[in-house]
């Protein structure tokens, strides 16, 4: 018998691999795959397709799961609130507790791209969110304010935080991939632009410019929200608003 037909060892035969296990797919998996999407491409190119590709498998194994995008973003609307905490109402604090309590919103929804938009398309009252709605109102309705106010000051503050992580997202996107000046440079052309008007006919804007374009982002948040704690303050002892609605 020659070497060529000498029958291969044992040790020497090629083994098969066994095969990788395979981790089972379940919404938790989902939700984190979108999010990883989200992240690179942005809302408007957020699609089942872009999800099952990430997760590498057919768009329709994800419907074993979820009924379909607005399903998806639902459940990506609920992610956000992980790790959302509302304190024990304390009216000595109620303004220390919303601006914590709203600051914590804002960093949340700055944690992925584009998250103010699918947060300002959904609302928090889901059976997991009214939790979280309802300790939010008693935090309100402790600092003393009217039914009225305290009925619509939660949606107030969600509106404002959501569209100023908007406006901040809007901002980045549009200089994400170009190679544009720098946001000093651009505010100093807006500043020229601003002296260069008329002072007869925009003194206003001649006299504030300096103010409009020089404050970071986080001046500007910190304002509008101290703006907005004063305006929910001067309602606590109104007398020609009852405390309770009816």
């Amino acid at each position: 018998m020659s070497e060529k037909d000498m029958p291969t060892p044992p040790w020497e035969r090629p083994r098969r691999r066994p095969a990788p296990a395979r981790i089972p797919l379940t919404r938790d998996r989902i939700v984190e795959a979108a999010f990883v999407v989200l992240d690179r491409e942005g809302y408007d190119r957020l699609s089942m397709r872009q999800v099952a590709a990430e997760l590498g498998v057919a768009v329709s194994a994800l419907y074993a799961h979820i009924s379909g995008k607005d399903d998806l973003l639902e459940l990506m609307y609920h992610r956000l609130f992980d790790g959302a905490e509302v304190p024990d109402p304390d009216p000595a604090r109620w303004q220390q507790q919303i601006r914590e309590y709203a600051s914590q919103s804002r960093d949340r929804l700055k944690r992925h791209r584009d998250a103010a938009r699918i947060s300002m398309g959904n609302v928090p009252f889901s059976p997991e969110l009214l939790p979280h709605m309802e300790r939010l109102l008693a935090l309100l309705s402790a600092a003393g304010l009217p039914d009225r106010v305290t009925a619509i000051a939660g949606d107030l503050l969600s509106t404002y935080v959501n569209g100023f992580v908007l406006e901040e997202g809007m901002w980045a996107e549009r200089y994400r991939d170009t190679d544009v000046r720098s946001w000093e440079a651009m505010r100093d052309e807006i500043r020229g632009y601003f002296a260069s008007l008329p002072p007869d006919r925009f003194p206003n804007m001649v006299r504030l410019a300096e103010l409009m374009v020089d404050e970071s982002n986080d001046y500007r948040y910190d304002l509008g929200l101290e703006i907005i704690l004063r305006g929910l303050a001067s309602y606590i002892g109104d007398q020609s608003m009852p405390r309770e609605h009816g």
